[in-house]
């Protein structure tokens, strides 16, 4: 069962005027008869006239404020149709259609959309409710519009009801792209999402965050502020303020909420960039209150106004600053263009849109272009009657196209090439001159197949409804003395960047830069931003990055660390620089000066290995352990000089393991042999029977140094395979990297240092020990002062090298390594070198055996020696000895005596020779 609403779309208002609402015919604004009806909602005037006086009354009233721009998207939509009919695109079905005036108003726009939904053909204007739908075929097969998005969401969801296709060419709101809640609207134009995306875009890229933001309390402005704002804040914009102005210039409040808005701007001195989602006509309001209080700022302008003639040419718009704003992408429009040349020709009795122009061209064509423009927009219908015909008809083409704003009738045009191309879809097997050929929703899914060429490339509806393509990037330029609406850039809506076509548009459009905009003053790069207590993000304060962080940018939230110890970054800095890298290297001069130490040591070396080679077969080159051992000990102390090398340069894993393990080994088979040498001469020239016995058994001259030394290899092997030096970096320093080699165990490294300290300490024991020797041959006193020099260097090498760092620290223990090595040897072989060079008359067999036997005669009973002499020729040895012989009388009256070590006391008397030569034998056999 079905129920039949009738509708009465329009009611008496005035009996007597003429353009008044007197029946369902006067309702339609423009109109032609075709086989396929499209309509058309457009709000051709900016506001519904209300009546003062209560009540309100269900009436619809007639409107004001003529919109030359919306007018001519109605020739537009006409123009289209018409080239359609002319052309073989629908192969002789007609289009033709109804154009409604919404007035910018909900209402008035619904009650025009109620004519489209009458069943075809029908004689009364009704609409049959129904469960289904499926087979209604309404008069009206498509709906081209509205202009706003307001208006559109409430005729889509009347439309809705019998799936109805809806293009609009205007309407962007983010919220039409739901298929859910509005299935049959489309639109030749991007959505609101990716214009308040470019403004954002256009906003970062200038340097701004501290902006302000105007829009018309209506569901357009509140959606696209809506939108909007998730794009600032997911881009670190801040809005300094927003100002909503009623959707209704006949609201009571509009002029004193404009008022509030300017003032609002002018106090806000930080924001320089207003970004406007309003109508034409909020806007010319807004724009004129601006220059009046001599307001200079950059105006982001949306796409609904950004090319609007009647804007840019307000007296003084320069004063307002700078206006850059986003439009639909313009394109060939010259047929249209020449249209209009003609359009003067066009019969009028079914365009009240267009006679009503042509009244108002007649009434205001005295006044010059801009009062001309302000005179039309002023002129209410009921004003008009009273002019209709007392003034002669004057046509201003001139005018028409000075208004024109090509994007919005490129997307007109393409709004209904889209409808036509669908409907062709639909005629491919039907004869669509028959009304009821198909149904609306059959054309729904027909259009959201659609591909139309437009300017050689392909465009077509995305799974929202929408026509993603480019927005034209306006800016208002001052061009001899006129405001010139000019393109300098195009902004791609799927890959999100502006292209600009050559470089003076692009200078244009970067000197937008130039102005600040900023709630705090942009943290430079080796700065961070430290949010204040503000509530906005953008206001901060700058403070600098601390030490070894950075920032790079511009208002950066955090510092970066710098990524690895490798490096560092000051204060205040704005990238991060690589560590110097510092090592004892070959051309550092201290290096240079050890390096000569060493040389020196090595040809020390030589020379005295040349020195003993040459005088080998002398007593004290003999007495010094004959040529082997002392070769042994120099070599030792040539390995001792020659590992300093390991210490200076680039230290490397060869070098870390070498170096340590070189100087220990050769340290030890150094001191080792000097501990024989110790036990041997404490062994010649002991008296003491226990000791020597002793003595004999300690004294394994090469087990004892194999057994040293090889102590010393097993502890630097287990070292080196356990817990092996390596190259390590120091970080120590903030701004260098000390490259050192690190011991890998100081337990391993002080084990090697301390097992060389406990051989040094014994043999400075045994040296102590015949530190008495004769006066030519005192080298237990020397091995003494050496080992002395040993233990003094490295007691002092220790707490250095706990408490220094750095790149002189391998310096240090060079340093020990050259004293210790260089006092030994000193010690050592100097003494007997002198000797060798200086007294040769004392390395003589002859002077060596006397010197023996007269140390001898001293050590015999503790007693002194007062004489020996010695007869080579008769081999016969007299000595007289005393405790307090001056003379020999003395000894020889028995006042002395003297005892060889395993004889008889000798008292008094002459040595016998066998006696005597047998303890001489025994000194010199030991040595």
């Amino acid at each position: 069962m079905a129920f039949v609403i009738f509708l009465i779309p329009c009611f008496v208002i005035s009996t007597d005027i003429a353009l008044s609402c007197q029946n369902a015919d006067d309702f339609v604004g423009a109109s032609s008869p075709g086989d396929i009806i499209i309509g058309g909602l457009f709000a051709v005037h900016n506001e519904m006239l209300h009546p003062d006086g209560d009540p309100i009354k269900p009436v619809i009233q007639n409107c004001a404020g003529f919109e030359i721009q919306v007018f001519l998207q109605t020739l537009a939509m006409i123009h289209a149709i018409e080239t359609i009919n002319n052309s073989t695109l629908l192969s002789g079905v007609t289009l033709g259609y109804e154009i409604y005036d919404t007035c910018a108003e909900v209402t008035k726009a619904m009650a025009s959309a109620l004519r489209f939904l009458p069943k075809v053909n029908s004689s009364e204007d009704a609409v049959e409710l129904k469960c289904n739908y499926s087979d209604y075929i309404p008069r009206v097969k498509a709906v081209t519009g509205a202009t706003y998005s307001e208006v559109s969401m409430a005729v889509s969801r009347l439309l809705a009801l019998q799936l109805i296709p809806q293009v609009s060419p205007a309407s962007s709101a983010e919220i039409l792209s739901d298929k859910i809640r509005f299935p049959s609207f489309f639109r030749t134009i991007p959505s609101d999402f990716h214009q308040t995306r470019a403004m954002t875009r256009l906003i970062c890229e200038s340097g701004w965050n501290w902006i302000g933001v105007i829009a018309t309390d209506d569901d357009n402005g509140r959606l696209a502020l809506e939108s909007f704002g998730v794009q600032a804040m997911a881009n670190n914009v801040c809005i300094a303020f927003k100002e909503m102005l009623p959707a209704y210039l006949s609201d009571s409040t509009f002029h004193t909420k404009v008022d509030h808005a300017i003032e609002k701007i002018v106090k806000e001195t930080r924001v320089n960039v207003i970004v406007v989602f309003m109508r034409q006509f909020h806007v010319l309001k807004l724009f004129k209150k601006a220059i009046e209080r001599n307001v200079n700022k950059i105006w982001i302008a949306s796409d609904n106004w950004s090319g609007a003639v009647k804007i840019s040419t307000i007296p003084n718009i320069r004063q307002l600053g700078t206006v850059v704003g986003f439009g639909f992408k313009s394109g060939d429009i010259s047929s249209f263009q020449e249209f209009l040349k003609n359009l003067h020709e066009k019969p009028t009795e079914n365009n009240k849109f267009l006679r009503e122009y042509i009244i108002l061209s007649s009434v205001c064509a005295h006044l010059e272009y801009h009062d001309f423009q302000k005179c039309i927009a002023s002129q209410s219908q009921d004003n008009l009657l009273e002019n209709d015909g007392s003034k002669p008809q004057i046509w201003r083409d001139d005018f028409l196209n000075a208004n024109v704003e090509p994007g919005f009738i490129r997307s007109t045009t393409l709004a209904v090439y889209a409808i036509a191309h669908a409907i062709k879809g639909q005629c491919k097997d039907r004869d669509c001159k028959d009304p009821s050929a198909f149904t609306p929703w059959e054309l729904l899914e027909e259009l959201k197949k659609v591909v139309i060429i437009d300017d050689d490339k392909e465009v077509k509806f995305d799974s929202n409804g929408d026509m993603n393509i480019s927005y034209d990037v306006l800016l208002w330029k001052e061009i001899d003395g006129h405001m010139e609406i000019t393109t300098v850039a195009e902004y791609d809506a799927e890959k999100g960047g502006f292209i600009f076509e050559d470089e003076e548009k692009k200078k244009d459009f970067l000197a937008l830069k130039k102005v600040q905009s900023t709630c705090s003053q942009h943290c430079r790069p080796g700065q961070v931003k430290k949010v204040t207590e503000s509530p906005h993000t953008c206001c901060y304060e700058c403070i600098y990055c601390p030490e070894n962080h950075y920032s790079n940018k511009t208002d950066m939230d955090y510092c970066y660390r710098c990524n690895n110890k490798t490096y560092w970054a000051p204060t205040n800095s704005s990238t991060c620089y690589r560590k110097t890298i510092y090592f004892l290297a070959w051309t550092d001069w201290f290096a240079i000066f050890l390096l000569l130490l060493s040389a020196f040591g090595v040809v020390l070396v030589l020379s005295i290995c040349v020195i003993f080679t040459k005088n080998l077969d002398t007593p004290v080159v003999k007495a010094s352990g004959g040529l082997t051992v002392c070769y042994i000990i120099l070599f030792s102390h040539f390995l001792i000089f020659l590992s300093t090398i390991f210490f200076i340069d680039v230290p490397t894993e060869f070098k870390c393991k070498t170096r340590q393990a070189l100087f220990g080994i050769s340290f030890t088979l150094c001191i080792s042999c000097i501990l024989i040498k110790s036990l041997k001469i404490l062994l010649a020239f002991s008296f003491d029977p226990k000791l020597q016995n002793f003595l004999k058994c300690m004294y394994k001259p090469v087990p004892t140094v194999v057994t040293c030394t090889g102590i010393q290899v097993i502890i630097c092997t287990f070292w080196l395979i356990f817990r092996t030096p390596f190259v390590s970096q120091n970080f120590s320093i903030p701004r260098a990297i000390i490259l050192e080699c690190n011991e890998g165990s100081i337990v391993a490294f002080g084990i090697m240092l301390g097992y060389i300290a406990a051989l040094a300490f014994i043999c400075f024991i045994f040296a102590f020990k015949g530190r008495k020797l004769p006066e030519n041959y005192n080298e237990a006193k020397f091995i003494t002062f050496g080992m002395l020099i040993y233990f003094i260097a490295w007691i002092v090498f220790i707490p250095v090298y706990a408490t220094t760092f750095g790149k002189y620290l391998p310096a240090v223990e060079i340093i020990v390594v050259l004293i210790s090595n260089y006092g030994i040897l000193c010690c050592t072989f100097l003494p007997k070198c002198y000797i060798i060079i200086y007294k040769q008359e004392t390395n003589t067999k002859s002077a060596f055996l006397k010197m023996v036997y007269t140390y001898s005669s001293k050590s015999a009973g503790s007693v002194a020696v007062s004489q020996v002499s010695l007869d080579s020729k008769s081999s016969s040895f007299r000595a007289t000895v005393t405790d307090s012989c001056k003379t020999e009388n003395d000894s020889v009256n028995g006042n002395c005596h003297f005892q060889v070590p395993g004889q008889p006391l000798i008292k008094g008397k002459v040595l016998p020779k066998n006696v005597a030569r047998t303890m001489v034998r025994k000194r010199v056999s030991s040595i």
